[in-house]
């Protein structure tokens, strides 16, 4: 066995120790959009009851593909994905919504010609006599949702949508809730507003993963974080440890981390 066959024996055996009992897991997942293609080449993930995971990477490292495989938008080759210990690979996302999984994508994540109201009924609508109830949880969460909630979303800034989206995906009670790439595009006051919104989501008890462009201000807020490489696990840990690490920085963050 190699020096770096035994590394990876040990990284396995590390992560299979530590995901005992998660929430969300994933092992060893195969994934790609077209056959014989993969993305990800053996990715690994585990998320705890409340915990905030971060997962960044290089552009290309497939990081998009396993929030998307995680909720069924891409097919699975081999590996497992497991909701509080059963498995859930390939569900359709309607049967993950019903099971707990929220799912905010990058773009065209609102219905521009519905009303912020509208949007959220559609987030409710496997469950409608629970509207009134989740929408007020939301509006606590995002005030402006219900102080505007007669507008329509396709006037809103993109900041704006993106707070629609993330409310129309909490309609459900998820137990835990995939971003990708929320703060995309966004101006750094509105950047702001996301990362603080994502953070009392996860404080009202929503696990949260999260695929982050930001990887600095992501690494802040995370409980963990993976860095992702050509679709599998480079480093993992705290995000203070990541961003400490000299290694990470070089290679992922670069001046990222010392702004």
């Amino acid at each position: 066995m190699s020096a770096r066959e035994g590394s990876e024996v040990l990284d396995r055996t590390a992560h299979v120790a530590a995901a005992e009992g998660a929430l969300l897991r994933a092992d060893e997942l195969v994934a790609g959009y077209f056959p014989g293609v993969n993305i990800l080449n053996g990715c690994d993930l585990y998320c705890r009851e409340a915990e905030l995971v971060g997962i960044i990477g290089p552009n290309g490292a497939g990081k998009s593909t396993l929030l998307k495989a995680l909720f069924g938008l891409v097919k699975v080759g081999s590996g497992r994905i497991t909701l509080r210990g059963e498995e859930i690979t390939g569900l359709r996302a309607d049967r993950l919504v019903q099971q707990g999984v929220g799912f905010v994508p990058q773009t065209n994540n609102v219905f521009p010609s519905l009303t912020i109201e509208e949007n959220m009924q559609m987030g409710a609508y496997q469950r409608p006599k629970q509207f009134q109830e989740r929408f007020d949880v939301v509006v606590d969460l995002f005030p402006a949702l219900g102080q505007r909630r007669s507008q329509r979303a396709g006037s809103l800034s993109g900041g704006e949508r993106q707070m629609v989206a993330m409310g129309r995906a909490l309609m459900m009670d998820p137990s835990v809730l995939l971003l990708d790439e929320p703060s995309a595009g966004l101006s750094p006051v509105m950047q702001d507003e996301v990362f603080l919104r994502t953070r009392q989501i996860n404080r009202a008890g929503v696990s949260v993963v999260m695929v982050e462009q930001n990887a600095r201000r992501c690494l802040q807020i995370c409980d963990r974080a993976y860095v992702l490489d050509q679709g599998r696990n480079a480093y993992t840990g705290t995000g203070r440890e990541l961003a400490d690490d000299p290694k990470v920085t070089q290679l992922y963050l670069g001046t990222l981390a010392k702004a």
